[in-house]
């Protein structure tokens, strides 16, 4: 939200999301203005209620529905069963309405369902989309007023090649169930557009044999891209210089192109676990080459850190041909500023 603010966006456009809210971010968020708060549980709204009451607020939100639907990914990333901390059972949420209908203090005014992310067949979003058609039904039957469908995201990026289906394929196959009921919709298309537009540029440092295996030691590690270790998640990785018959045309987990060699490719942390790659076809690489390590846009660097002390890297934008710095390289002291005492007690 406070990125919101700084780029002076209209706040009543944002919608409010988090499975632990604190008192503090729910103040800030009522004072911004933002326009729909997505409810995780009960309790939450219940404190909802209280603070807007104290600070004589009145909002609107979405309940944050579980259809108990498996998107098929990886289970870190499946969000939507009904054993997950993300909200409520599609069972309880007529209950939930009907308790919550004359607070006062929070219109329940909408449904948000997001069963995870990665997905790449349209079938468990369609599976949940009726659902939450079915229920918004059964809650104007109630005479509750259902204003906004959030859709949530989710819809896998194409990190291999195909992977995916069109967004056009997704639309055709959840109209059948939105068509007749008039709501605002909401998207988060997030890593669909993300993905995508982000490289991973990392420099060979090392080529190392280990029994049976040949390493490609690498400068970037698992503290500035984690997915492949924390997911199991397979990133397209090339040389970033190479000859014309190396140029690849589908971003494909097992290329047969001449003169590849397999190789782990692997970065400096302290951890087993601190790889980009295994068993991984590529053109042969020396030291000082350099490797892109694709579609590393969404959950790249949002998600890095400062694990083994090592720096952030920088964000470089590049536009047609011409690219600017965003983000500047950290730096040691950046590091340990806030560790520095400025007074002694």
């Amino acid at each position: 939200m406070h990125r919101i603010k700084e780029i002076n966006a209209d706040m009543s456009s944002v919608v409010y999301a988090g499975v632990g809210k604190t008192d503090r971010e729910i103040s800030e968020a009522m004072e911004a203005g933002i326009g729909l708060f997505n409810i995780e549980s009960e309790a939450e709204l219940k404190n909802i209620i209280g603070i807007g009451r104290r600070k004589e607020v009145r909002l609107k939100a979405a309940l944050r529905i579980n259809p108990d639907i498996d998107p098929g990914t990886h289970a870190f990333i499946s969000t939507g069963k009904k054993e997950t901390k993300f909200g409520i059972d599609i069972e309880r949420a007529v209950q939930v309405f009907d308790a919550y209908r004359n607070n006062g203090i929070v219109s329940l005014s909408g449904i948000h369902i997001h069963i995870g992310s990665g997905g790449n067949t349209v079938k468990p979003y369609t599976k949940a989309v009726k659902a939450a058609a079915d229920l918004i039904i059964r809650l104007r039957e109630r005479n509750h007023n259902i204003e906004v469908l959030d859709l949530g995201g989710g819809f896998g990026a194409d990190y291999t090649a195909e992977y995916t289906h069109a967004a056009a394929a997704y639309a055709e196959a959840i109209l059948p169930y939105l068509r007749d009921i008039p709501l605002k919709l909401i998207l988060e298309p997030g890593k669909s557009i993300a993905a995508n537009s982000g490289i991973l540029l990392t420099k060979v440092l090392y080529r190392k044999k280990g029994g049976e295996k040949s390493f490609v030691i690498t400068d970037s590690g698992m503290n500035d891209l984690i997915r492949p270790p924390l997911y199991d998640a397979f990133h397209f990785i090339w040389s970033a210089r190479v000859a014309d018959r190396h140029v690849p045309y589908k971003m494909e987990r097992t290329m047969k192109l001449p003169d590849l060699e397999t190789v782990d490719i692997v970065g400096p942390v302290c951890e087993g676990s601190d790889f980009f790659a295994r068993k991984r076809n590529i053109p042969a690489v020396r030291r000082g080459d350099l490797l892109a390590v694709f579609s590393a846009g969404a959950y790249g660097f949002s998600m890095g850190s400062n694990y083994n002390s090592r720096n952030l890297v920088p964000d470089v934008l590049v536009e047609n041909d011409s690219f600017r710095i965003i983000r500047h390289r950290q730096t040691y002291e950046d590091q340990i500023r806030l560790e520095k005492s400025v007074e002694r007690s």
